[in-house]
């Protein structure tokens, strides 16, 4: 991973590094416990320093202040770090869901504060809300650093235990052994086979069949979260050592639960901050499966950029189910009409079947 500013500290170990060299002048310092550091501080010129959500003694909270640093403070009972350095794992949003289930789960939790604060309209809330944010987006830029991102987008009706499941999960795995990093919207059905099929990419071919057999078990996140849940615990659990891959949920849609196959979550509260970093980091393409409006949107938030090159050349997009998009939903002929006579006009593509769609992508990022 390479860091985009030098300037952060996300570490203790980082912290110890930068200290011996005499002074943390011009620092950020995110989320570090420092309890046990006071003599270290005490010691140093901070002057210039950020502590964003740093646990300080009050003797080195007070010290660095009079230095002229800034302190952000943790913030009391709540559910989530609004200064964290890192991505969320599905590990840390499904704790506890295994002995407690999913309403005792950081995931819930924070969905929970979200619906309260979003309805009383707390200035607070809201700026927290935007902290966290904009901390998940830089974590997300460093994670991506020099990746080649490919999207993988469709809706989360998809049930497992059906064909479209696994179409969406070869996908998946096609796209991550090509060496292209497979990033979601990170919620369920299509988007959890995409991330299901890269956790299967390093392993043997016949993983992904069982772990399909597995999953059908509990084919939806509704009733239960929980069983859901705890069914793609127990794939992990037998298989562990997947592959990686980003999903990039919401709290905005706090109903649907993130998959637990992506390696990395970066979940927001806003959701149209979620939406256009998901799009902008696609920078290998975007393929679609059949999805309804939020698909539909997702289409035309992408076609936007690449239609005014606002982001530098056009991306691939790559649109499955010919009969889905030009009757069912007709985004296809409105998408070409719109590219028609521009650059863009040479990185679409419909394609008929989930099979197809990596090659139609590795024909248009040639192009």
């Amino acid at each position: 991973m390479t860091r985009r500013d030098a300037r952060e500290i996300h570490t203790a170990a980082e912290f110890d590094e930068v200290i011996a060299r005499g002074s943390l002048h011009g620092f950020r310092v995110q989320s570090v416990d420092l309890t046990d550091r006071t003599f270290a501080l005490l010691a140093t010129s901070t002057d210039g320093a950020v502590f964003l959500g740093c646990e300080l003694q009050p003797e080195a909270a007070a010290k660095v202040r009079a230095d002229g640093a800034l302190v952000f403070p943790p913030v009391p009972e709540l559910p989530f770090d609004p200064y964290r350095a890192h991505l969320y794992s599905p590990e840390e949003l499904f704790d506890r869901v295994g002995d407690a289930g999913y309403e005792a789960t950081p995931d819930f939790l924070a969905y929970d504060w979200f619906r309260r604060t979003r309805a009383d309209g707390d200035v607070f809330a809201s700026m927290l809300r935007s902290v966290h944010d904009d901390a998940i987006s830089d974590a997300l830029d460093e994670l991506l650093a020099g990746a080649r991102v490919v999207g993988v987008m469709g809706g989360h009706a998809m049930g497992r235990g059906t064909d479209a499941y696994a179409g969406a999960a070869r996908l998946g795995r096609t796209l991550a052994r090509a060496g292209l990093t497979v990033a979601t919207g990170g919620g369920p059905g299509a988007m959890e086979a995409a991330n299901l099929g890269a956790y299967t990419a390093p392993l043997a071919d016949d993983v992904l069949d069982e772990a399909l057999e597995l999953l059908a078990k509990a084919p939806s996140f509704t009733p239960s979260v929980t069983d859901w849940a705890r069914a793609a615990f127990e794939v992990r659990a037998r298989w562990p050592k997947g592959g990686d891959s980003v999903g990039i949920p919401t709290w905005f849609y706090g109903h649907e639960p993130p998959n637990a196959f992506a390696g990395h979550l970066a979940k927001y509260f806003a959701n149209a901050t979620r939406e256009d970093g998901l799009l902008a980091r696609c920078d290998a393409g975007v393929i679609f499966l059949p999805g309804a409006a939020g698909t539909v949107q997702e289409i035309f938030d992408n076609a936007t950029p690449n239609y005014y090159e606002s982001r530098g050349e056009p991306t691939p997009m790559v649109l499955v189910d010919r009969a889905h998009w030009t009757d069912r939903l007709p985004a296809w002929p409105l998408l070409r009409s719109l590219a028609a006579e521009r650059p863009m006009a040479a990185r679409i593509a419909l394609v008929d079947s989930v099979d197809e769609a990596p090659e139609a992508l590795r024909r248009l990022a040639a192009l």
